[in-house]
């Protein structure tokens, strides 16, 4: 049993990653969030290569005052699923990385299925 909340999350991320992998057809998103930042990558497992990235780090994003909320998760998922067309990439496997499937997350792959990835 899981001692603190970092714990927790890391035995549900390796219960997911059991199951969800990506492949150079399908690449898998991951999402991470900390307390004020949201980022998300776009990964090929079977080549170990990180294919596209964004996060609330990058200059464009900070400039924002709601980097750490809702409206910036979703400008980043929104980011994310541009550059992946730009590179060809529609389809993907999502993996949450132990988070629940709420809030910044949510808002995350909501704002990248709006803009046209298929998860």
């Amino acid at each position: 049993m899981a001692k603190t909340k970092t714990e927790g999350r890391a035995y549900r991320k390796i219960r997911i990653r059991k199951k969800v992998s990506g492949t150079g057809a399908r690449p898998r998103l991951s999402v991470f969030k900390s307390d004020k930042h949201i980022s998300g990558q776009i990964i090929d497992d079977l080549k170990h290569v990180t294919l596209v990235s964004v996060s609330s780090l990058e200059k464009e994003f900070r400039a924002s005052k709601d980097v750490a909320k809702i409206k910036g998760a979703t400008s980043v998922g929104v980011a994310i699923a541009e550059r992946a067309q730009a590179l060809g990439i529609k389809e993907v496997v999502f993996d949450r990385n132990g988070f629940a499937y709420h809030g910044r997350v949510k808002a995350f792959a909501d704002a990248a299925r709006e803009k046209g990835l298929v998860f």
